[in-house]
């Protein structure tokens, strides 16, 4: 028995239900007299201890960026604030470094903040998987999946990762490449049940390339830092490695945009000498010359529905995984060749 049944059986919304057994005031007595009448003849018991959790933060939120060079976050963290000030609510914003530990970051914030509610952007599942169980507020995961860890109250709203690498790699691929080059943010074995966002990325070019009849290696992928400057010396071990290589696909758009200098101070030009495909979609790329293609994640959406998710799982409701379509967007960077 839950808190949306009582509303489902009273007719009422989930977050008049949670004012009503929080003792709040500005519920009509109307509401509330048939709101209590259901709780008595269901037999429903409010959760003590979510309620608790529910006064211990006040206000507040806390939102956790993982990596301090991702534009795509930035964008979102810009998108949630203004959500949540809209909804009445407070937000603070902590960034940690990309090979930091984002759920031990949010132990600290949850003991020592006691928010309402925390929103992790980016994140690792193999991190939640060790420590998770030390924060009880309500949480969402945004950017990466989290409905096989099984907590009940971590949520996500995440991206296909594997089909948009395929889309990505698919394009070169179509456009008779077939000597592509990876840049990455990791190594470690291609597995969807990878904790990692950069090894789903890398399926995703796996299965692109056998939907085709060709083989993948793992070793096309170099590893890099989410970060112009990895990008770019990405690029350059890549172009020392594979001197023969037609395309790059990086994994970031910021990425792409250090490896698209890179190509250039090596004498070599976008698309004519080499193909480039970045992944995100963040505003930069429209202005680079070449305008890069990429995949576009959903900012807007992908902010919303976690913002949205989490004010519900505050009033009651239960985790929710969500997945946010991406596109792809032809640029000027992909030259066809003959294959």
């Amino acid at each position: 028995m839950t808190i949306k049944d009582v509303a489902q059986h009273s007719g009422y919304a989930v977050g008049t239900v949670s004012r009503v057994l929080n003792g709040h005031p500005d519920v009509s007595e109307e509401a509330r007299s048939r709101i209590l009448a259901v709780v008595e003849e269901l037999g429903f018991k409010p959760n003590s201890n979510a309620r608790h959790l529910k006064q211990r933060g006040g206000n507040g939120f806390c939102i956790l960026v993982k990596g301090t060079h991702n534009m795509l976050f930035m964008s979102i963290v810009e998108e949630m604030q203004s959500l949540i000030k809209r909804a009445g609510r407070s937000a603070s914003v902590y960034y940690l470094n990309e090979d930091d530990n984002e759920v031990e970051l949010g132990i600290q914030v949850y003991h020592e903040q006691k928010p309402l509610g925390i929103l992790f952007l980016g994140g690792n599942q193999d991190n939640f998987k060790d420590r998770f169980t030390r924060i009880a507020c309500p949480c969402v995961l945004v950017t990466a999946r989290a409905d096989m860890l099984g907590f009940s109250n971590l949520s996500s709203v995440s991206t296909d990762d594997v089909e948009g690498a395929k889309q990505a790699m698919g394009a070169l691929l179509d456009a008779g490449h077939r000597k592509v080059g990876i840049i990455g943010s990791d190594s470690g074995e291609i597995t969807a049940n990878t904790g990692s966002i950069s090894r789903l990325r890398l399926l995703g070019c796996q299965k692109a390339s056998e939907k085709r009849g060709l083989t993948f290696y793992p070793q096309q992928a170099v590893a890099s830092r989410y970060s112009m400057e990895g990008g770019y010396q990405a690029a350059l071990i890549l172009l020392d490695r594979y001197p023969d290589m037609t395309a790059i696909f990086a994994i970031s758009d910021v990425m792409a945009i250090g490896a698209l200098r890179a190509i250039h101070d090596r004498g070599l030009r976008v698309p004519e000498d080499l193909s480039l495909i970045g992944y995100d979609g963040i505003e930069q790329v429209d202005y680079c010359v070449p305008r890069l293609s990429t995949i576009r994640q959903d900012v807007e959406q992908l902010a919303r529905r976690g913002v949205d998710i989490l004010l519900k799982q505050i009033d009651g409701a239960q985790a929710v995984h969500e997945i946010v379509s991406v596109a792809f967007i032809q640029g000027e960077s992909v030259r066809t060749i003959r294959a």
